[in-house]
Order: C-alpha cells, then structure tokens, then sequence
C-alpha cells in the first residue's frame, strides 16, 4: 500500500449507512466485541467493563468528483463539529432517545438524525485526505 497522499475534492451523493458511531478500542481504534458486561478487542485484546467503553464516528460516503465515483469512510474527532458533540456524548443522546421512543435497540439511530446527516452532507463539496 503506498503512503502517499493525496487531497480529493469530491461532492457526498449519498451517506452509505445509519450507524454514525461505534465503540472503539483506545489503544488500536478497532472495533470493539461488546456483551452486556465486557469488551474485547479482537485485534489487540485489550478487554474492560462494557460501560467503560469508549465511541468513535465512522460516515461512510458515497462522493463523486468530475471523473470517478468513490466511497470514502471518515473515521474519528474530525467529524465532532458536523455532529456539535463527541461520538461518546452523541451515542448517550441515541441511547436516552431510544429508552424515551421504547425503541428496543439501543444503538439504532433515529430517522431525525440520519435525515439531519444527510442534509447536512449529500450535496456538500468537501476535501478529503486520501
């Protein structure tokens, strides 16, 4: 795999999924295995208590720039001022929402929320570091 890089200037077409967040683990920022008591990383195996795990945004994209389609996943705190919180305050918020709507899945995001993404990105000109 080459390590140059390079900018892309491409428009979002489409977000390729709902699910904005993930737990992620704090040393490899892989992602973590979670049951109702623990957390394990696969990669690394680190393991910790489940409510100590920590969330990161993952947006997948479908962009297009004059020539090429490409999907592009942006990993991380650089989505924290498109969002206005951390993906571990957001993923609280999703979780709050769920408990109040009776929503039986906890980490489901709400159709509020992935319409907001959307309008917020398809559309958009954005850089990206590739």
């Amino acid at each position: 795999m080459s390590s140059v890089r390079r900018l892309l200037a491409a428009s979002v077409i489409s977000v390729q999924n709902s699910c904005f967040i993930y737990p992620a683990c704090q040393n490899c920022f892989s992602r973590l295995l979670l049951d109702s008591r623990r957390f394990n990383c696969l990669k690394c195996g680190c393991t910790g208590e489940a409510k100590d795990a920590s969330y990161r945004y993952r947006l997948s994209l479908k962009t297009a720039d004059t020539n090429d389609l490409f999907e592009i996943t942006v990993f991380g705190s650089c989505l924290d001022p498109f969002f206005g919180v951390t993906a571990g305050d957001l993923r609280r918020c999703i979780r709050d929402f769920n408990q109040l709507s009776g929503e039986t899945n906890n980490d489901a995001s709400p159709g509020i929320l992935v319409q907001a993404v959307e309008t917020c990105f398809i559309g958009k000109r954005f850089i990206f570091g590739v």
